[in-house]
């Protein structure tokens, strides 16, 4: 814990620094500054809060410890004791939570997420799961307070989805669903199957964080942009207007194609949103080893490869793959119910940090 106080240390006096300059009048007329202030403040106020605390209770046990070693005061010496009995737990738990509280944070964490489900290997049956994990991940969300809105899809003739895109906002959505990217696998009896045999299907989930001007710079040059006429479903709109957009980054070679929106310019917006996100996963994804590596987790690296959970439906079990976790609950979990795989997924990135910590 001696290199996290050292660290403390420094944190309180940025703090105090930071709290003198949100009354500073010149920063309180500048905006920005203020905000830019007032983020990085709010960020460390629930660890200062901890440590202040932590600092008030060993304070409190030292000064009990010399009352029981110099009092000769029978009832003095049982307050002692009873203070002492109750401050040690305290001071135990303030540790485990300002570790938890000084790991690494990471960037992502508070952004919102686009998030793109294929149907894999499977056929129609696996279409079908990509819908049922949709509604899945749009129930959690409805749960959470986010908001959900489809940016991009291909449904299938039996329903489900070759492929679908979700944008999810809210607070904090990257930290709860970074975990979900992979391969996902169903059992179960398909409807299209008259022998009652199982079936094994999969489908793959990506979870990209949403990246703004600020975060990610790409040369306009980069990219060409192709408008042309919506195909499909939409009326006469659709039909006599050049609004579907295709946008390629041309040194990745990356393709958004976006005609769901009523017109042109709304389906720039969603392809540029969805492009920076798939060229900052491609980019991330090239560094996905040595991430790795540097993190060293139990969960798995997030690869869209990597066979992370499956779906029983006949025995109405989940089982997540990277950390043991079997839950008999599958139908709860389809109707959102995500916080105890996601909960379990947390603790254990925490756990594995902690022991880097402690190495």
């Amino acid at each position: 814990m001696d290199k996290i106080f050292e660290q403390l240390d420094g944190l309180l006096d940025r703090y105090d620094e930071l709290q003198e300059l949100m009354s500073d009048p010149e920063v309180l007329a500048d905006t920005k500054r203020y905000m830019a202030y007032s983020k990085e403040e709010g960020s460390m106020r629930e660890v200062v809060a901890s440590y202040k605390r932590y600092k008030q209770v060993k304070s409190d046990i030292a000064e009990s410890d010399e009352v029981l070693r110099e009092s000769h005061d029978p009832e003095l010496s049982n307050l002692a004791k009873e203070e002492l009995n109750e401050l040690r737990p305290e001071q135990a738990k303030l540790e485990d939570e300002i570790k938890l509280l000084m790991l690494p944070k990471d960037p992502n964490d508070d952004k919102n997420i686009i998030m793109e489900i294929r149907g894999a290997a499977g056929g129609d049956e696996a279409s079908l799961f990509a819908g049922d994990l949709l509604s899945m991940y749009m129930k959690y969300a409805e749960k959470q307070g986010w908001t959900t809105e489809i940016v991009d899809e291909t449904p299938t003739e039996v329903g489900g989805y070759k492929e679908v895109a979700i944008m999810i906002t809210g607070d904090s959505v990257y930290s709860k669903l970074k975990y979900e990217s992979g391969a996902h696998r169903v059992q179960r009896v398909p409807v299209t199957e008259s022998a009652g045999r199982v079936h094994t299907s999969t489908a793959t989930v990506v979870v990209m964080p949403e990246y703004d001007e600020v975060d990610l710079d790409i040369d306009p040059k980069d990219i060409r942009t192709d408008v042309y006429r919506s195909s499909g479903a939409g009326g006469q709109h659709i039909n006599k207007t050049s609004s579907a957009v295709r946008m390629t980054h041309l040194p990745t070679g990356i393709v958004v194609t976006m005609q769901d929106q009523r017109s042109q310019q709304q389906n720039r917006e969603k392809a540029m949103q969805i492009l920076k996100s798939r060229v900052y996963d491609y980019y991330e994804s090239q560094n996905e080893s040595e991430y790795a590596n540097k993190r060293k987790t139990a969960i798995g690296t997030g690869d869209r490869s990597e066979r992370i959970r499956t779906y029983n439906y006949p025995q109405n079990r989940v089982t997540d793959h990277r950390i043991g976790l079997t839950l008999n609950k599958l139908d709860r979990i389809m109707n959102g119910e995500l916080d105890d795989i996601i909960s379990a997924l947390i603790v254990q990135d925490q756990t594995k940090q902690l022991e880097q910590i402690n190495d």
